[in-house]
């Protein structure tokens, strides 16, 4: 049986290219983002890519999504939860509480309803079980500047994927979560820009090839359910992550 895996935000940035290697691996791929357009693109040319336009802070959607997706594909064997934004940079008493409720919704209550739907259909499909890889990043550990609602979500992320592992060994649903560091994104260039701008004299600001981050997330859906990657962090090697300033 053709392996399947959903992946939310794909329509650009690490789920775009995590999307386009497991298309290339043969998996049926379910792509979700608000993007129709965008994703019509990525999805052209390959027969087991589904396009699934949904918003996943709107649970009816991603209700309707999943649905979709475990009617064509037949069985939902992984979700990558990988949706998330950065709002405006700023510290906490200048960032409008729009941006903090915005990021909120995505980065926390859509990979919560992402999540929970994925959960359900594992649960209950036949053969039981799948894998969840929680997309969450080394913000939650070492936050940028002036990042608070980024990186409080992030930090949140680590819990959901604590409790999904331990209420999913009942129903061999594994969990994990990588944490990327500076992968080339359009996301991570804008902060690099920015980077620069705000630092003239400093390096530039270390990243790594996006296709890097998405072969560690085939690593950790590759796997059979008897073995999980808890944690796995993949970034840029000369970024300033470990030691101390």
């Amino acid at each position: 049986m053709t392996r399947s895996i959903l992946i939310t935000g794909a329509s650009s940035g690490i789920g775009q290219a995590v999307a386009e290697l497991f298309l290339a691996q043969g998996w049926t791929v379910g792509l979700l983002a608000r993007r129709a357009d965008r994703l019509a693109e990525i999805a052209a040319g390959h027969r087991r890519a589904i396009v699934l336009a949904a918003d996943v802070t709107d649970p009816e959607a991603v209700e309707a999504g999943f649905d979709r997706f475990c009617t064509e594909a037949g069985h939902l064997d992984v979700l990558f939860n990988n949706a998330g934004i950065f709002t405006p940079p700023g510290l906490i008493d200048e960032i409008p509480l729009s941006d903090w409720l915005a990021s909120v919704n995505v980065n926390l209550t859509g990979m919560f309803l992402c999540a929970r739907a994925a959960f359900s259909r594992m649960r209950h499909q036949q053969p039981m079980g799948g894998r969840i890889i929680n997309n969450g990043s080394i913000a939650a550990h070492v936050p940028r500047p002036e990042s608070t609602p980024y990186a409080t979500t992030k930090s949140a992320i680590t819990g959901l994927t604590k409790s999904l592992s331990l209420d999913g060994r009942a129903f061999n649903i594994a969990c994990g979560q990588i944490d990327i560091g500076n992968a080339r994104t359009p996301m991570v260039d804008g902060l690099a820009q920015r980077h620069a701008e705000l630092n003239p004299e400093a390096p530039p600001m270390e990243a790594f090839d996006v296709a890097d981050a998405a072969r560690s997330v085939l690593h950790m859906a590759d796997l059979p359910l008897e073995a999980n990657v808890q944690f796995m962090t993949v970034m840029a090697t000369r970024m300033p992550y470990i030691g101390r300033g």
